[in-house]
């Protein structure tokens, strides 16, 4: 079997993504915005709306709050265990927040969709995380735990049936 590209990481299969997602509690979220229409935004707030706590860093808002939570600059500066490291960053960027996240005794080191760092999820692995890249977090929760409809969220909002005014 081929080596996976920066264009094609190897998966993990549901199994790994059900268990991560299931056994995890806390969430810190790098480059997690405060614009509500970002999908930094969207993703912690579904995942938040699901019982995770979300831990925003970002040191555009650090010492501020993001979704109710106190937001922090670095990783490093987080005041709790983290379980999952949820990285909104460019990809250049994820070695050092791959560090971070093996010295703080994170459990997963999550990349988003368009995020692949190969080197850096080695390195992880290699201290004991589990890694995730090129996934959203929250389209895998949705998919895997039954919040994912054709419309990508279950707002029951969206349906099929006409209304009593038509």
């Amino acid at each position: 079997m081929a080596e996976p590209t920066a264009a094609e990481p190897e998966a993990p299969d549901e199994g790994v993504l059900r268990r991560i997602l299931r056994e995890a509690r806390s969430i810190a979220i790098v480059g997690l915005s405060a614009e509500w229409h970002r999908p930094s935004n969207f993703a912690a707030n579904y995942m938040q709306q699901h019982g995770y706590r979300i831990l925003p860093v970002n040191p555009r808002y650090a010492g501020g709050q993001i979704l109710g939570v106190p937001c922090v600059a670095r990783l490093e500066d987080l005041a709790e265990p983290v379980d999952i490291v949820d990285v909104f960053r460019r990809t250049e960027d994820v070695g050092p927040i791959a560090d971070s996240a093996i010295a703080l005794g994170a459990r997963c080191l999550w990349q988003q969709i368009g995020v692949v760092n190969t080197e850096a999820a080695a390195r992880a692995r290699a201290a004991g995380l589990a890694t995730v890249m090129n996934r959203c977090v929250k389209i895998e929760h949705a998919r895997l735990f039954g919040g994912l409809h054709w419309a990508g969220v279950n707002t029951g909002v969206i349906s099929a049936r006409r209304s009593a005014a038509t």
